[in-house]
């Protein structure tokens, strides 16, 4: 009874909570949840096709620069690779939350990213296309945090950490142009 009154007076419904909670069919999206998942599974899969292209031109561009002066950029290419990759692990398992799938199909992967895979051989020009793409990644989180608004707390949290790190990139690869 006393824990009735403490709940009462916080205006949090327990039993109610408690009763919703029983529903295990939808894993960890609750009652509460107010986000459309649909459209914020559709904007992950736009994110997750993004990261994935990230992933495979920074990998390129870590294999096939060349020359001893550029050994500090090879490894810079290769710890954002594997950034992108942790981003797209976080993105795919928010999808799979969500009780959606993940697209993880190579065949529509470039034509569903938001940033375009880049063959350059010279490594400036390398250095520029990773710019332009963290830009682009930088704008389309933006977007999609707009979209979501406060109708999905963890997507926007997971989201909002995400493009800070996308900023971080996006200053490293201006600061090798300098």
């Amino acid at each position: 009874m006393q824990q009735a009154k403490q709940n009462g007076s916080t205006g949090i419904d327990t039993a109610a909570i408690r009763a919703a909670a029983k529903n295990m069919d939808d894993g960890a999206v609750t009652a509460g949840y107010r986000g459309d998942r649909k459209l914020v599974i559709d904007l992950l899969n736009g994110a997750l096709a993004t990261e994935l292209v990230c992933v495979l031109r920074y990998k390129r561009h870590h294999y096939t620069v060349a020359g001893r002066e550029n050994g500090s950029i090879k490894a810079e290419f290769l710890v954002h690779a594997l950034e992108e990759q942790g981003h797209a692990d976080q993105i795919a398992e928010r999808i799979v939350q969500l009780n959606g799938e993940p697209d993880f199909n190579p065949a529509s992967l470039a034509e569903r990213s938001h940033a375009e895979y880049d063959d350059a051989k010279d490594v400036k020009a390398m250095i520029k296309a990773n710019l332009i793409a963290e830009r682009v990644a930088i704008e389309s989180y933006r977007q999609m945090l707009e979209k979501i608004g406060d109708s999905d707390p963890t997507t926007r949290q997971m989201l909002v950490g995400i493009m800070a790190k996308e900023e971080e990139h996006a200053d490293d690869m201006r600061d090798l142009l300098a």
